[in-house]
């Protein structure tokens, strides 16, 4: 006889009590021994020990093994094993929230994750001896192709293991450019006392074109890139940048920046299929889990040499680690999430499934103002201010839901997409960008117009007149009032623009149809005669 089974309760879970009805069927066949069965089945008696053991669900091969080899039906126990598959992939791991998870789903990966970082070992290599052999470097690759990670997660943990001789820089600062580049980053240009060899990681580059709407405060900004005065001051700046490649073509409107590009850039490609297996099982292995191997060869069939799919198996991973059966990713999650492609989209419609209509709509404008719509450009995303999203508890509440589904992240008192892929991965958000684009480029126009007559102490030079008014009256102005999705400060922009223009328009429309009529040309005239006749007249009386 061989040692007896540990007991189980079948009340404690559904494994519980499938491994409990196994265990069941092998009585009713007469409690046959796994190495019995394992001849039987053609698997081992360990394995088939396992399947009944209640730790995790076991795969279908193993399950309808087990039974076979008691004598069960397989037309009765397979729609039984799918039904509790498709129970446990619906329903994410209660402990999750105990346990760090070895993937970061949408979200970069951060300076501290280096020890989850796997699959550009070559490109860290190649970008540390950049940085030792240049001042100015830049990382160039498709949205989605890991730039932000490889800098933040691969180039600041390998420069931080450098030895001082060796290239180590005695501080490293990041930053991501915004709205205000020079405004908000000029002092990272400065000389600071102490750091004689300072490196400055600039990530999303592009944000000098889409956000940042100042022609010379982007050309300042790029210049103390390229010169800053700390090496006047004998400190050694040393400048990473990441920028998108459909935006590389906007950096040769600098002359200075395109020698700089010329000299020293990297580009990022699609990862190779052991880059991606790579990147799929070491963080597996490092949080002690397993990846069934099917599972791994299916997503590395659906990623590799894929550009801008990182993002997307990344959180097609994370939700796989939240709906795992014991420490096990399985290939029944990867189908109920929708693979790849479809995980995305699965997350973000189970929040919204939750949502009432109100909640959907509130959802709907702040996402939406979370995204800059391209002009002749793919969409990018754009950072706001909490308050420029949240004027009320139930849209908190909203905020508060994408953020906790990582679809939103919150840094202080910004708010952003999590990465650009949701905007194409997610048809719901996509219909909605390509349903209103005009009117977001607007919306765009219109928050950064109020926002400039706000900080002009709402100098009255600085509201809309004539077709810009006229354009966003038309857009944002119904019978009701000012479009409920626009903040209080673009309402009374808007409503101020709209009464002066109310006094000043009539006086323009007045003077233009002056100008056009006849009587414009017989006044024109008059002038001229006038003028003529007291110059004669001027003339005669000092010559008598």
């Amino acid at each position: 006889m061989g040692r007896a089974e540990k007991p189980l309760d079948p009340q404690e879970g559904p494994v519980q009590r499938f491994a409990h009805e196994l265990r069941e069927l092998r009585r009713a066949a007469g409690s046959p021994t796994y190495r019995e069965m394992a001849r039987r089945a053609g698997y081992s008696a360990p394995t088939l020990s396992g399947a009944a053991a209640g730790e995790r669900l076991p795969s279908l091969p193993v399950a309808l093994a087990y039974v076979e080899a008691c004598d069960g039906s397989r037309q009765e126990w397979e729609p039984r094993w799918h039904a509790l598959a498709g129970e446990l992939s619906a329903q994410p791991v209660t402990d999750a929230e105990d346990e760090p998870a070895p993937y970061r789903g949408l979200a970069r990966f951060g300076t501290e994750d280096g020890a989850l970082f796997f699959g550009r070992d070559q490109l860290v290599e190649d970008l540390v001896g950049l940085v030792g052999k240049h001042r100015f470097v830049a990382v160039v690759g498709a949205s989605g192709s890991g730039k932000s990670s490889l800098m933040r997660a691969g180039l600041v943990p390998a420069l931080r293991g450098l030895g001082e001789r060796d290239g180590r820089p005695a501080a490293i600062r990041i930053c991501t450019p915004g709205a205000s580049p020079l405004r908000t980053h000029g002092e990272l240009l400065e000389p600071v006392e102490g750091e004689t060899d300072t490196l400055l990681v600039v990530d999303q580059f592009e944000e000098v074109f889409t956000l940042c709407q100042d022609p010379g405060e982007r050309t300042q900004f790029i210049d103390g890139l390229l010169h800053s005065r700390a090496e006047a001051h004998g400190s050694r700046l040393r400048v990473v940048i990441a920028v998108r490649a459909d935006f590389y073509g906007r950096c040769a409107d600098h002359h200075a920046l395109v020698d700089a590009l010329n000299a020293a850039s990297l580009l990022v490609g699609p990862m190779s299929p052991e880059q991606v297996r790579e990147a799929i099982v070491k963080p597996a292995a490092a949080g002690r889990l397993v990846v069934e191997r099917a599972l791994t060869a299916r997503i590395v069939s659906d990623v590799a040499r894929e550009p801008g799919a990182l993002p997307l198996m990344s959180h097609a991973l994370l939700e796989l680690w939240r709906r795992r059966r014991a420490r096990t990713l399985t290939m029944e999650a990867y189908g109920a999430i929708g693979g790849v492609q479809g995980a995305v989209a699965h997350t973000a419609e189970e929040v919204f499934a939750g949502f009432t209509a109100e909640q959907t709509e509130l959802a709907r404008a702040l996402l939406l103002r979370l995204i800059t719509p391209g002009d002749e450009a793919p969409d990018t995303r754009r950072p706001a201010e909490r308050a420029e999203l949240v004027r009320s508890e139930e849209s908190a509440a909203v905020l508060e839901a994408l953020v906790r589904a990582r679809l939103v992240t919150v840094d202080g008192t910004g708010v952003d997409l999590t990465h650009e892929a949701l905007i194409t991965a997610w048809p719901r958000l996509r219909g909605w960008v390509e349903a209103d684009r005009e009117r977001l480029r607007l919306q765009r126009r219109l928050t950064e117009a109020a926002k400039e007559w706000e900080q002009l102490d709402r100098d009255p030079g600085a509201l809309y007149r004539g077709a810009r008014l006229l354009a966003a009256r038309d857009a944002f102005l119904g019978p009701d009032g000012p479009a409920s999705d626009l903040t209080p400060l673009e309402r009374e922009f808007l409503m101020t623009s709209i009464r002066t223009g109310r006094f000043v328009q009539p006086a323009l429309v007045a003077l233009r149809r002056f100008v056009r009529s006849r009587w414009w040309l017989v006044t024109r005239i008059g002038l001229v005669l006038g003028v003529v006749l007291w110059t004669l007249w001027f003339l005669d009386r000092d010559h008598p």
